[in-house]
């Protein structure tokens, strides 16, 4: 038997602009978050399929309803390659990306699983075939989901998207430095759509604003381009004040984002679904986002990240 584990990883995602506005056919932009990331190792052993997780340890066929989603990724993954349905296996994850931040954590738990399985087999994994798999899997977690965390999970690269259109991947060349901070507060993205939708049906000029926010996301993708980072940290303020009039940031939100502008960074705004969950900084350089992240902490953000957003050289 082989003794040797076989791995895949993922990581999480981040929408850099464009949240809630995006759900009315405007532009968007999510990248991959590599400061966060889960880690799947397939090993032969034991009698049948069995996972270890943070949620859930045991058999694969006597995985509770809730976790439906892993159990498809995985049964999926076996049936694509060609393998048993009950091997002799376990697969480990272990993940550094928080649940309910709007970073991904489905996806890329789909993602990982999904490598880790072909390369126990020995089988090439195609993109399109992993686009397959994941897909699949969020259709269960999250009914009719974009593709965003597919594509920026498994990804290296931003992507610029619209609804329902093609995804376009960007060049990131930013000497800049992201940084991001958990509020602590579970988000709550399905309640916040919902009043976005009750305000645009009450009060239709609230549409600019949905307007606005497509348009600097537009905005951005140039300054991506063009290594732009103080244009780039002008709009993140202006989309916080936006997404604000939206009604769908929060005291916690609002307090990280003001003590980040006190600190230096260049913009920041809240990420993703917004009440709650997370926000992020622009910061010019790597002194500055340690400051930030450290006044952050000192601020009662649960935990930051920091990412560097030019090229890495290997």
């Amino acid at each position: 038997a082989n003794e040797m584990s076989a791995i895949g990883k993922a990581s999480g995602k981040i929408i850099l602009m464009g949240e809630h506005s995006v759900v009315y056919g405007q532009p968007a932009i999510a990248m991959p978050f590599s400061a966060v990331e889960i880690i799947a190792k397939v090993t032969a052993q034991g009698e049948a399929l069995s996972v270890d997780c943070d949620f859930y340890k045991g058999l694969v066929h006597k995985m509770p309803k809730i976790w439906e989603s892993l159990k498809h990724a995985i049964r999926f993954s076996l049936y694509r390659i060609g393998a048993p349905t009950d091997p002799a296996i376990h697969i480990k994850i272990s993940s550094t990306i928080p649940a309910e931040r709007g970073m991904g954590s489905s996806a890329a738990v789909a993602v990982a699983v999904a490598r880790a399985l072909f390369a126990h087999y020995e089988k090439i994994l195609t993109d399109k075939e992993l686009w397959e798999i994941v897909q699949s899997s969020e259709k269960i977690a999250h009914g009719n989901p974009s593709g965003i965390d597919a594509a920026t999970t498994s990804g290296k690269s931003p992507v610029f998207f619209i609804k329902n259109q093609p995804m376009e991947p960007l060049e990131l060349k930013l000497s800049a430095y992201l940084v991001v901070a958990d509020t602590g507060v579970t988000g709550n993205t399905l309640e916040a759509i919902s009043d976005v939708a009750d305000l645009l049906e009450k009060k239709p000029e609230a549409m600019k604003f949905v307007e606005e926010l497509g348009s600097l996301a537009k905005q951005a993708k140039e300054d991506l381009a063009t290594d732009q980072a103080e244009l780039l940290g002008s709009k993140m303020n202006q989309a916080h004040v936006l997404l604000q009039e939206l009604g769908v940031s929060d005291p916690s939100l609002d307090q990280l984002v003001r003590i980040s502008q006190e600190s230096g960074a260049l913009g920041a705004k809240l990420t993703g679904g917004g009440r709650g969950g997370c926000m992020i900084a622009l910061a010019k350089n790597a002194e500055d986002a340690q400051k930030i992240a450290q006044t952050l902490n000192q601020a009662g953000a649960r935990q930051t990240w920091i990412q560097y957003l030019g090229e890495i050289n290997d």
